[in-house]
């Protein structure tokens, strides 16, 4: 950033001194160097204008994250332009003066910068000899970017150490609070033998009625020799022995408004059934599982929800002298819950709620403590005319854009960014869906499938804008087009180190 500060002052005030050095009066010399550098200045300024400008007008996450610094930065190359043209020649005629005696270090300096230009003139006119090795050069360097960006990993952003892993939990769909307080405080006792503990959090039942979710918390940096990254597989592996529950353990996202969930949530959708949906999850599912993208892997839904109904002998109900309505009242106040009313005690308002007490409705056999008084005033077991009848449905039944939905949802393998599962699970969905089926993402998969290649677009708009400015200062239409060659020239030289590993392909390495 200082570097785009001082630039056009550095060459205002080169020229400046060049003209004195040439002989001419201070006051002269600074104007004919304003005059000469005018036009370049105003060029190079509008060119950086409209590179970052454009990012403050951007929408969604990365229009949030940026939109400060693009205006920060353009407004500082809008003033440091004017600066240039008006304060910098100004200071130049006053302060500089001819060129003196040279001291040593100044000599030392002149000498190495000569020596640099010299070098660079000589190996320039060696590759002019050369032009068909230059221009090979730059298609292959050209050609590279495409395979660099293949070979590159992706992501929405990088992963950082927060010091905090959240783990999610599910139990059987037949799962009560008791249940879960049981597990719950197993995953506790486990999680206090994992190293860089510090302290957790627990809450039951927040996500879905089977559901524990959590958070392992860690010492700060400075307390602890081990990182994030290298205590999730550990706590992985120990929450994997509490066998009540199938839990998956993963980071705080790096960036906020992913709505919750699993890092990795894809959302498979059809007008067809639950039933041949949950059959192409299943395939899905097992084959993401045995690529090794995936540290751990779930279906939204699953058919083990069991499903108890209740059926009504009606002729029995009949010859009993009884009506559907008598069954129906008996059964909801005694199993119902229902608020019926409010009473006051002591300054406070409580509900009136008619129900059995619990232990006398903890299975079927109950029904033959039920008793309901038939028309030959005799009492009549419930059990005698109420029997259940026992099914298993999809534990939820939700749709996206108004299809029959199913999410895959999961944790990504250390290693293996957002982009590349997703790369997969595409390919697998084209090989595996039917007609009529197709994909969408949600969570943290649909700000890296929205917001990931984002700035793209903004890019060759800035390209266009520089492109056009360059063509009205050269007055040529093809001049431009040699210096923009440097731009995907030195995208090449950036992508080399995203592709070596040392980064990833998110949103902070395209600004």
């Amino acid at each position: 950033a200082i570097g785009l500060v001082v630039d056009d002052a550095i060459i205002m005030v080169e020229n400046v001194h060049r003209h004195i050095e040439e002989g001419e009066s201070r006051f002269q010399a600074a104007i004919n160097g304003a005059r000469e550098m005018a036009t370049p200045i105003i060029a190079m300024t509008t060119t950086l204008v409209a590179v970052y400008a454009p990012i403050g007008f951007m929408g969604g996450l990365v229009g949030s994250l940026f939109t400060e610094f693009a205006f920060t930065l353009a407004g500082t190359v809008v003033i440091s332009g004017i600066v240039a043209l008006t304060l910098s020649p100004m200071l130049s005629g006053k302060v500089l003066k001819p060129h003196g005696n040279p001291g040593k270090f100044e000599q030392l300096v002149e000498k190495t910068f000569s020596g640099l230009a010299n070098g660079y003139k000589r190996a320039l006119d060696s590759l002019m000899d050369t032009k068909s090795v230059v221009i090979f050069f730059a298609v292959v360097v050209l050609g590279s970017i495409y395979f660099m960006l293949m070979m590159s990993q992706s992501e929405l952003a990088p992963t950082e150490d927060q010091g905090i892993l959240f783990y999610q939990g599910l139990g059987p769909q037949t799962s009560n609070l008791e249940y879960l307080q049981e597990h719950g405080n197993e995953v506790q006792a486990r999680m206090e033998t994992v190293p860089g503990y510090e302290e957790d959090f627990m809450i039951l039942g927040i996500t879905s009625p089977n559901a524990v979710f959590g958070g392992f918390k860690m010492a700060p940096w400075s307390e602890r020799d081990i990182s994030q990254f290298d205590v999730q597989p550990k706590l992985a592996a120990e929450l994997k022995k509490v066998t009540g529950l199938q839990t998956a353990v993963f980071p705080r996202p790096s960036l906020p408004g992913s709505g919750g969930g699993l890092p990795f949530q894809f959302v498979i959708t059809t007008g067809e059934s639950y039933e041949r949906l949950n059959d192409v999850a299943n395939e899905m599912l097992g084959k993401a599982m045995q690529s090794g993208n995936f540290m751990f892997l779930q279906k939204s839904i699953d058919f083990d929800r069991p499903v108890t109904r209740i059926k009504v002998d009606r002729d029995r109900v009949a010859d009993l002298g009884l009506s559907m309505q008598n069954i129906g009242q008996a059964l909801s106040s005694m199993l119902g819950g229902g608020y019926i009313n409010r009473f006051s005690m002591q300054g406070r308002s409580y509900q009136v709620i008619p129900q059995v007490d619990k232990k006398f409705r903890l299975d079927e056999q109950a029904l033959n403590e039920y008793y309901i008084r038939a028309d030959n005033g005799e009492l009549v077991p419930l059990s005698s005319v109420v029997s259940f009848e026992k099914d298993v449905e999809p534990s939820q039944r939700t749709q996206f854009n108004q299809l029959n939905s199913l999410t895959l949802e999961g944790v990504v393998m250390p290693g293996v960014t957002q982009g590349d599962a997703m790369a997969f699970i595409e390919q697998s969905a084209g090989e595996i869906f039917p007609q009529g089926f197709s994909y969408d993402y949600t969570g943290q998969s649909r700000q890296f499938a929205q917001q990931g290649s984002a700035l793209a677009v903004t890019f060759f708009l800035s390209l266009l804008v520089i492109y056009l400015v360059l063509a009205a200062q050269f007055e040529s239409w093809r001049d431009p087009f040699i210096i923009l060659v440097s731009v995907p020239m030195s995208v090449a030289g950036a992508m080399a180190f995203i592709v070596l590993g040392f980064a990833t392909m998110n949103i902070y390495t395209q600004v």
